[in-house]
């Protein structure tokens, strides 16, 4: 452990849309933000190939690529980012207290929580594989059901999310099939009516995936099995999503801040405050209704300028920034 302690004024812990938007309106509030990007560098859409429903790019744009021009501009107006993670917090005393990778201790007058969620996916070789080519699995139907327009895909999942999704494709593609696991639905009966009731849903019940068919470019269709009579069937299709849930990457605040039944953070209603003063969130690690680009930006800035308002009313010779409100 280093046993030189370092004190930020706002430390801002994960990258993606939340963790950048903040990092700016922090750097243009000279509160000298320090942001930590995570295992993954600008976060979930960095596995996207294609944003086309993120204001200001009428073209479009790859994940990986509005990252880094997020970065760049937070980076304009002197933000710190650093590569590392927060592996531990004590937010217990008057003092927020970090660990950076087990080690650098950093002391915190705000803390702006930027860790997002993380996916489920069934763990699948296959699955993986075309999830990294970015050749045909996602689990957003309304970031890519875009690109399936007229189009065959399988959506696996029995809750309302996944109920949510399949009717959202329903709208798109020629065909939706849903591959449930047991005989019923987990969704409420008035999801599960809507996808039974659509024309171009076909449900298969206690049915799983095999393996995900593909060119080793793009998926062209799934083998799945009925679990049972152990009958497998090849299902021709381009694209395959997951609808099994997410993960809010919050365990580290567990003790700490108050968290819901699935682990992702509660705010005050109406900002970004959480149960403990000066710590506040944004982005995927409270949303677990929109979990959208846009949103968990707009988040970001919600959370840089209650930290801001936060530190002004503790430190009298802290002014509000009048450049965030221009």
């Amino acid at each position: 452990m280093s046993n030189t302690i370092e004190k930020a004024k706002c430390l801002i812990i994960g990258s993606g849309p939340a963790g950048y938007t903040a990092a700016i309106y922090a750097a243009r509030a000279n509160m000298n933000p320090i942001l930590y990007q995570g295992t993954q560098p600008g976060g979930q859409l960095t596995t996207t190939n294609e944003v086309e429903n993120f204001p200001g790019y009428p073209e479009g744009v790859t994940g990986p690529e509005m990252m880094m021009q997020l970065q760049a501009q937070a980076q304009r107006f002197d933000a710190d980012i650093r590569d590392g993670w927060i592996t531990k917090v004590d937010f217990s005393g008057d003092v927020h207290k970090v660990w950076v990778n087990d080690e650098k201790e950093i002391h915190c007058d705000t803390v702006i929580i930027s860790t997002g969620a993380s996916a489920k996916y069934l763990g699948l070789d296959s699955e993986q594989k075309y999830l990294k080519l970015g050749g045909g699995v996602s689990a957003c139907a309304v970031c890519d059901g875009f690109f399936y327009r007229n189009q065959e895909v399988i959506i696996v999942g029995a809750g309302d999310s996944a109920c949510e999704e399949a009717h959202y494709l329903s709208k798109l593609c020629k065909k939706v099939t849903m591959l449930v696991r047991r005989d019923e639905f987990r969704a409420s009966k008035i999801m599960a009516n809507r996808v039974k009731n659509t024309e171009n849903i076909e449900i298969l019940f206690n049915t799983e995936t095999d393996e995900v068919l593909g060119d080793d470019q793009v998926v062209t269709g799934v083998r799945v099995f009925n679990n049972k009579t152990n009958e497998k069937t090849e299902i021709p299709v381009t694209g395959f999503f997951v609808a099994i849930g997410h993960k809010p990457n919050t365990d580290i605040f567990k003790g700490f801040l108050d968290l819901d039944e699935t682990g992702y953070i509660i705010n005050v209603p109406g900002s970004s405050k959480t149960n403990i003063e000066g710590v506040f969130v944004s982005g995927d690690a409270a949303d677990h209704v929109y979990r959208q680009a846009v949103t968990a930006a707009g988040t970001g800035c919600m959370a840089a300028l209650d930290a801001e308002r936060y530190l002004a009313a503790k430190d009298s010779t802290f002014e509000v920034s009048t450049s965030n409100y221009n």
